[in-house]
């Protein structure tokens, strides 16, 4: 099955997922910065990261339960529009206040958006290709987010920061126009009226009896608090402070790393096909080990190039085969709420992870942030290994004819 036959909803679903990637990659460079500007309390600025996973907290479970119940469509639309207001309120934003309510709304629209596209994809296609289609959507996805950042850099010298934030919400109101005249993606609502909320809690909530959604649950968990704690908050400090590594050339780490979660992402998904969700994932982990151990060494922006595409590589094998290992396991009409169940844990991560690894640097140092990074790696190596596939059902096989 090539590109070409790819059901025409999977198209449209792309092109909005790339604008909306890139909208919210466009401010990615300067947040900070300009929220600085508006109010130098260390506390506020660290609160407008923090909104984004603060305002998905509490609402992924919920999401994913009315996707379930209302259709899928109607709520990646609702997502949409919400980033979009999001955006503009960022880009009226003259006090810190009103930055953290338009980067809260912003996020907890992409959210939706997320949620949504992600159990899209896993009705339209059957077992043998949900790997491939996941990872190149994902692969598409990140080459939005790595060309969003430099031109939303180059934007503030023309216009300036509110300007990106306007240009991010024509992006976000254009990803909607897609969603909402794609006839084809509204014809993938799926339905289940019969759903209650105390029976989806059982079907989807962490337990031993669920062991393999649990299992991916605390990878998603694990996996943000390396990607926001360690990479996003511990390794600039350490690189800029205890290797004198420029932020210009942190920005290029940081580049090369993505190189590779694009390249990982595209592959990936056929490599799960072919050999198997398990053995891609564990290998990505393994992956992740290496590139963690050898940062504990490299001393110099040449020895960390390599290292974090290695890195990327590795990050990029272990979503793609994760997510669709999730859809795998995850009962077909509980699939939304697994998936928001699945994004709790990652919003969790996130909040989490900052604090655990800045812990970890102040009171122990460097040394053992790193192997702190590897030992959770290392743990889910373990825990994927006790994970059991289950045969996929006629109904799982079949693509949807649209």
């Amino acid at each position: 099955m090539g590109l070409k036959s790819y059901p025409r909803p999977y198209f449209d679903l792309v092109i909005a997922a790339f604008a909306l990637v890139m909208s919210m990659s466009l401010p990615s460079a300067f947040l900070p910065i300009f929220a600085r500007q508006l109010n130098p309390s260390e506390f506020l600025v660290g609160l407008v990261s923090s909104s984004w996973f603060i305002s998905r907290l509490f609402t992924e479970l919920p999401s994913g339960i009315l996707a379930d119940r209302f259709g899928r469509c109607r709520l990646l639309m609702v997502g949409v529009a919400t980033s979009a207001v999001g955006a503009f309120v960022c880009s009226m934003a003259n006090i810190i206040y009103v930055l953290i309510l338009g980067w809260a709304l912003w996020g907890l629209g992409t959210g939706l958006f997320f949620i949504c596209s992600s159990t899209i994809i896993f009705d339209l296609f059957g077992s043998s290709m949900r790997g491939r289609a996941l990872g190149t959507f994902h692969a598409l996805e990140f080459i939005g987010s790595l060309i969003g950042a430099p031109i939303g850099s180059f934007m503030v010298g023309v216009t300036d920061y509110k300007g990106v934030f306007l240009a991010a919400s024509f992006l976000l109101v254009f990803s909607f126009l897609v969603a909402f005249l794609s006839k084809s993606l509204h014809k993938t609502d799926t339905k289940n009226a019969e759903i209650t909320s105390e029976l989806y809690l059982k079907k989807v909530l962490p337990s031993r009896k669920n062991w393999n959604l649990t299992v991916g649950y605390i990878d998603s968990l694990s996996r943000m608090l390396i990607w926001a704690g360690l990479n996003g908050t511990f390794f600039p400090l350490f690189a800029n402070l205890e290797l004198g590594i420029s932020v210009g050339l942190i920005g290029l780490i940081v580049g090369m790393r993505t190189v590779g979660i694009v390249v990982a992402t595209a592959m990936s998904g056929h490599l799960s096909d072919k050999f198997g969700r398990k053995p891609v994932a564990i290998i990505g982990m393994m992956l992740e080990v290496g590139s963690l151990y050898a940062r504990m060494y490299a001393l110099t922006f040449e020895a960390l190039m390599p290292i974090a595409l290695i890195e990327g590589l590795g990050l990029g094998m272990i979503l793609t085969s994760m997510m669709v290992l999730l859809s795998e396991v995850a009962p077909i009409k509980y699939r939304g709420g697994a998936v928001g169940m699945d994004r709790t844990f990652m919003d969790l991560g996130g909040l989490l992870g900052p604090l655990l690894f800045m812990a970890i640097y102040e009171l122990y140092g460097s040394y053992y942030a790193f192997l702190s990074g590897i030992i959770i790696f290392l743990i889910n190596v373990a825990m994927m290994l006790t994970v059991r596939l289950p045969k996929a059902t006629k109904d799982d096989e079949s693509v949807h004819d649209i």
